[in-house]
């Protein structure tokens, strides 16, 4: 076994300088706050993972992410018998690494229990030994102790809930009792429950990788497509201002082109990243409105109800109107009986303020 944990190392330490360059994902700024990437949940061989805590820092890196927080689990490490160190091993590995990469490192554990309460992670800790403890209500009052920040993993993965996803007597003692501040929304999946409870609870939303294998066996490498990640909107790139952000909720989740989060958040970060100008044609009824994403995110855009007076993209019943990444698209706005102006009321499609709902944006036409 000792022999087999080698040759992983050995070949997964060295896999991401295959990558060419670091990859800049941008994603706009709120007004006076910084929009950072960041995951705050991923294995190493200190647990279950298959990797040396200074390869997730080197993939953070080529990821475009901002901040991580390797979150390694307190009671189940199967590598134990060929890995054996305090629990705070992996952060301390990762440190000079990340510190190299100007990637910030938070140091986290993973309270891994039957459901209920499931798992859960504590990140922004100073002594991980300290949540191994037999009850779990002892290991949470720990990370209490230590001033974490605790959210529940993965809600809905089937291995815990297989036949839907439950709110347990549990959660809301845990929730009480300042013990849980957010939920994964997205773990490879959204879970769409998991938003609701968000939004009715005030809890922080937060995507996640929970990565165990090499990225690169999750991403394709050669198109670029990016990891999930929380959008953390924090006042400077700190981890002070990091968990400013989570506690008052500042967050939104980037996964699989959708961005997930609460509208006020949403509509600001689709308002940065668009640039809009709207001129007159040659026919006197008829606008032409030029769109330019300036970001790398795509959006998709749907028309809703509206004046049918106003009359523009009219095949989005079928097919969106797609912004891609840095791409620019141009459609026209018909005022007919002789309106003079109108507004143009779309659903952005894959910005889902609601779960599986997207958000409303009206856009104001004059002729």
């Amino acid at each position: 076994m000792k022999k087999y944990i080698i040759i992983i190392w050995a070949v997964y330490i060295t896999l991401p300088v295959f990558a060419q360059e670091r990859r800049i994902i941008e994603i706009p700024n709120l007004e006076g706050f910084v929009t950072l990437k960041c995951d705050f949940h991923m294995h190493t061989v200190f647990s279950d993972g298959v990797v040396w805590p200074t390869v997730r820092v080197d993939e953070a890196y080529y990821n475009g992410l901002d901040a991580i927080a390797i979150t390694d689990h307190i009671e189940y490490r199967p590598n134990k018998g060929d890995v054996i160190a305090s629990h705070n091993r992996s952060y301390e590995i990762a440190l000079s690494a990340a510190k190299a990469r100007g990637i910030i490192l938070i140091r986290g554990s993973e309270i891994t229990r039957d459901m209920p309460p499931g798992h859960n992670n504590a990140i922004f800790l100073t002594n991980s030994d300290e949540l191994d403890k037999p009850d779990y209500m002892d290991a949470f009052r720990a990370a209490k102790a230590q001033n974490a920040f605790i959210f529940w993993n993965h809600p809905g993965w089937t291995a815990q809930q297989p036949d839907t996803t439950m709110w347990w007597p549990e959660h809301t003692q845990l929730l009480e009792q300042g013990m849980m501040y957010g939920i994964e929304v997205v773990n490879w999946e959204y879970y769409p429950e998991a938003h609701r409870w968000c939004l009715e609870k005030k809890l922080t939303m937060i995507g996640s990788t929970d990565v165990h294998q090499p990225m690169q066996t999750h991403l394709d490498m050669v198109s670029w497509k990016h990891r999930t990640m929380t959008l953390v909107f924090a006042r400077s790139a700190t981890p002070e201002a990091i968990r400013e952000a989570l506690n008052e909720r500042r967050t939104a989740i980037y996964h699989n082109d959708h961005v997930i989060g609460e509208e006020k958040y949403l509509k600001e970060l689709f308002e940065n990243a668009l640039e809009w100008k709207v001129e007159k044609t040659n026919k006197k009824e008829e606008m032409r409105v030029t769109i330019r994403n300036k970001s790398d995110l795509t959006i998709r855009l749907k028309n809703d109800n509206h004046d049918p007076r106003v009359v523009y993209l009219r095949n989005t019943d079928l097919s969106p109107f797609t912004l891609t990444p840095k791409g620019v698209r141009t459609f026209t706005v018909r005022l007919l009986e002789g309106i003079t102006g109108g507004d143009v009321n779309f659903i952005v499609e894959n910005f889902f303020v609601e779960p599986n709902e997207g958000m409303k944006y009206t856009l104001r036409i004059d002729n």
